[in-house]
């Protein structure tokens, strides 16, 4: 992928998945055979067989013996690159519930050197979120105002796990993704705390996220257990209990 200037920036979309079956077969073939970005599936210790089927579709993949969570699957998607360095990491989840045609929306901003980081945002003009369950709608509008109100920004759609970032942002002595606390999805929200307090440029794009029409088994974020998890970085920081 090239910037406006021409400055060629290199890629890597990281692919995060755990027991989606059919959902991971169907957004394998979404992805384009001309693309122009790296791609690497982080198998999060499935048991359903998604190991053997990416590999068997020719796709590069990571796998965790266990399942280890969101944290450590972008963990190991920044180890994987540091052998053939990039200069801008996507994540996006392997439960079909984000579109691959998306993916040059969400990096152009870093590619024209707009932005450092960049957050989907499903309720943007141009987003999208078909099926989306009442409940889920509502935390998602009160969890995004209530992390605006801590950090100043006028964000849309915090939770949205749809993004873009640049590398170069690890660099910074002020951010550790290696702690040992970010192992699940305390990382995402770490890290969005962090590029918007330290002064990155953030800015968000429209993107979907498609919800099944069931209505059912549309998330694996446990109740409590998984909220704690989101909740917890916003505690831990403005707290200063973690770094």
């Amino acid at each position: 992928m090239q910037t406006d200037q021409s400055k060629e920036l290199k890629v890597l979309v990281a692919v995060l998945t755990y027991n989606e079956g059919e959902k991971l077969k169907s957004l394998i073939d979404q992805f384009p055979e001309d693309r122009t970005y790296d791609l690497l599936f982080v198998d999060d210790g499935s048991s359903d067989g998604s190991g053997e089927l990416l590999k068997s579709r020719g796709m590069t993949v990571v796998r965790h013996e266990q399942n280890r969570g969101v944290g450590a699957g972008i963990r190991t998607a920044v180890e994987y690159q540091k052998a053939d360095p990039v200069d801008v990491l996507v994540v996006m989840a392997g439960n079909g519930k984000m579109i691959p045609s998306e993916i040059p929306r969400l990096v152009a901003p870093i590619l024209e050197d707009k932005a450092d980081y960049v957050q989907g945002s499903r309720y943007l003009e141009g987003g999208r979120s078909p099926h989306l369950p009442l409940f889920r709608k509502i935390a998602i509008r009160l969890f995004t105002a209530m992390t605006n109100a801590v950090l100043g920004f006028h964000g849309t759609d915090v939770t949205c796990g749809f993004r873009a970032w640049r590398l170069s942002i690890l660099d910074d002595p002020s951010v550790d993704i290696d702690q040992e606390w970010l192992g699940r999805y305390e990382m995402e929200y770490y890290l969005h705390y962090r590029v918007c307090h330290l002064g990155y440029r953030v800015v968000e794009v429209p993107v979907s996220m498609v919800y099944p029409k069931s209505g059912q088994n549309y998330s694996k974020i446990k109740p409590f257990v998984g909220w704690w998890s989101m909740i917890r970085p916003w505690i831990f920081l403005i707290l200063r209990i973690k770094k």
